[in-house]
């Protein structure tokens, strides 16, 4: 009996210290926690936010490479940006009709540098002629715009300007003349690149008895004047006449 007893007396403290320790096991966290914050914003504009994680560690390999992997930066990709070169557009060059010729109509700016008094808008009257300060009348018809500076240049030299430079610009053309089958034939101011077909336009259309096929048209220059029977495609210049007529059914 007396070794049965000495075992019943140690029984106690063994079994009292196995609970203590499944105790403090169980208080033991078995898993890291881990505490971190991503700044959506900053991620999603290439620059992450990675602030350090918080790791209770319980000791262990699993714990250590958990926290391990936690404390490795990493790396987030940039956004390729791709900026794609688009070419200015070239302006275009003015055109400047050097072979035109005056005539009676065509309104001038005519500019003398340096003399204000000279300088101003003149408008070739009825006889073909700009009249100017100092110089009076100076003939223009049939001249191109070059030649016309030209003849001021040299007049204005003779007694009244050392050095004189001169240039010579049309403000505006002399008009155009649309007549017969439209809603509104009269005199109306020319448009640089006209055709028939945008005269007609302007003129307020065909009538209803027009001819839409072909127009006849009327062109005076130097060498006298030119009737013919042109499709709605073709040119006009200043001073012409375009005459619609009437179809016969």
């Amino acid at each position: 009996m007396a070794p049965v007893r000495v075992a019943r007396a140690f029984r106690l403290p063994v079994m009292t210290a196995i609970a203590a320790l499944a105790l403090s096991g169980c208080m033991r966290p078995s898993a890291p926690v881990v505490q971190a914050q991503a700044d959506l914003d900053s991620m999603a504009y290439g620059q992450p936010y990675r602030p350090a994680p918080v790791v209770v560690d319980s000791g262990g390999g699993a714990i250590a490479a958990l926290r391990s992997s936690f404390a490795a930066p990493r790396a987030y990709a940039q956004p390729a940006v791709v900026y794609a070169a688009t070419p200015l557009p070239v302006p275009l060059p003015v055109a400047y009709d050097s072979a035109y010729h005056l005539d009676a109509g065509d309104r001038l700016r005519v500019v003398v540098y340096g003399q204000e008094g000279l300088t101003n808008t003149y408008a070739i009257d009825a006889g073909g002629s700009i009249t100017m300060p100092l110089i009076g009348s100076v003939p223009a018809r049939g001249k191109t715009p070059a030649r016309l500076a030209a003849d001021i240049t040299a007049r204005l030299r003779n007694g009244f300007i050392r050095e004189p430079s001169v240039a010579v610009e049309i403000e505006a053309y002399r008009p155009f003349f649309i007549l017969g089958e439209v809603a509104a034939p009269g005199q109306y101011p020319y448009v640089p690149n006209m055709s028939v077909e945008s005269a007609v336009a302007i003129a307020g259309g065909f009538s209803p008895r027009a001819r839409r096929d072909r127009v006849t048209l009327t062109h005076t220059d130097a060498s006298g004047s030119m009737r013919t029977v042109v499709p709605l495609g073709t040119a006009i210049s200043p001073g012409d006449t375009v005459l619609v007529g009437e179809r016969w059914f």
